[in-house]
């Protein structure tokens, strides 16, 4: 049994729930939407994105700042710790950029992605872009969610049984190795992100790989010219592990542990996104760690949607999806921490089951 909060579900009454028919209006995405319009929340806010870039970058030029100042010395580990944490909070700026919630005009958002993904962390806009639009089409579905392919982990039973490689190798205990293999992430970024200037569905290929090269040029620069060759080490492996760490756990409670699908499984666009996604609890502090997608029901109903309007949103949304039947999934941090691990866990025990019996 699935259980949510105030709501109790089996597998088989989820699936009768994602089938619910259209309510009286219109689809009942589209009775919610106008809910949503007409309380003014779809609205751009350019004065918080003027605030929030001007932060971030003002952040990012005082890190670098005192990188330069504080020269060839161990206390440059500490540059890179809070750096990590800067480059999260750009990638995040950049996934806002991507879904037009700064500026509502295409080119304005594809500038200025490029300059904060591909120049500010390494990260291909074009490549991210691609894979982000996809997820949000499906989220979760083991066939066309990229975000759930069988390359390292496993998530679901079904995918344990078929694994093989990498996959095979480390899902039986991917629960215990998550958060390590998080370390690895800000480098499989920058791998990916160059492997997919060669992609054909890449566009201005060669901004894209201008701009990621000058990152890369410049950071290996500044780190090989002001340290000696071991502190420029410690401080990349530093920086890029915890980056990756950050980044994943702004990511990881979004969507791991709930509900999949595959096959023809493809409820109505309101259900496919509410059962997939999980909300995190928290205050003002936890938005702005999360860059807001720890309302990420809502992110996904409404992508283009401003991050300071989601806490608004969630109300709204809330006391919809109660009104319509539809399981509303939120949790503490630390929980969906727990429920997202104990999920890889479980869907490993068919690896696990078969090394038994050898």
């Amino acid at each position: 049994m699935t259980t949510f909060p105030g709501v109790s579900v089996t597998p088989q009454s989820a699936a009768a729930l994602a089938e619910r028919p259209r309510v009286d209006g219109g689809s009942d995405f589209a009775r919610l939407s106008r809910r949503i319009a007409e309380a003014g929340l779809l609205r751009r806010r350019p004065g918080y994105y003027a605030a929030r870039i001007g932060l971030v970058v003002a952040l990012y030029a005082a890190g670098w700042g005192a990188f330069f100042v504080l020269g060839d010395t161990w206390a440059q580990l500490a540059v890179a710790a809070f750096l990590a944490f800067v480059f999260g909070q750009v990638a995040l700026l950049a996934h806002d950029l991507a879904h037009r919630q700064v500026f509502r005009r295409r080119g304005p958002s594809e500038t200025t992605g490029r300059l904060f993904g591909n120049l500010g962390v390494g990260m291909s806009y074009g490549w991210w872009m691609n894979k982000h639009t996809r997820h949000h089409a499906n989220p979760n579905h083991e066939d066309l969610d990229p975000d759930v392919a069988p390359d390292i982990l496993v998530w679901s039973t079904g995918q344990a049984r078929a694994s093989r490689g990498v996959a095979r190798l480390i899902g039986g205990h991917q629960a215990s190795l998550f958060f390590p293999l998080l370390t690895l992430e800000g480098f499989n970024l920058h791998v990916s992100s160059l492997r997919a200037l060669r992609s054909p569905y890449m566009k201005k290929r060669t901004l894209e790989g201008t701009l990621l090269l000058l990152h890369i040029v410049g950071l290996l620069s500044a780190l090989f010219l002001v340290l000696s060759p071991g502190r420029a080490l410690a401080f990349l492996a530093v920086n890029q592990c915890l980056f990756g760490v950050y980044l994943g756990c702004t990511f990881a409670p979004n969507h791991k542990g709930m509900r999949t699908f595959t096959g023809d499984e493809r409820p109505d666009f309101l259900r496919r996104q509410v059962l997939t996604s999980r909300n995190v609890r928290g205050g003002l502090l936890t938005d702005a760690m999360l860059g807001g997608l720890n309302y990420q029901i809502e992110h996904h109903l409404f992508p283009s949607m401003p991050t300071p309007h989601l806490r608004r949103a969630q109300v709204i949304v809330r006391q919809y999806c109660a009104e319509v039947g539809v399981p509303y999934h939120e949790t503490g941090l630390l929980r969906s921490y727990r429920e997202a691990l104990a999920h890889l866990h479980r869907v490993g025990e068919p690896i696990r089951r078969q090394r038994r019996a050898r």
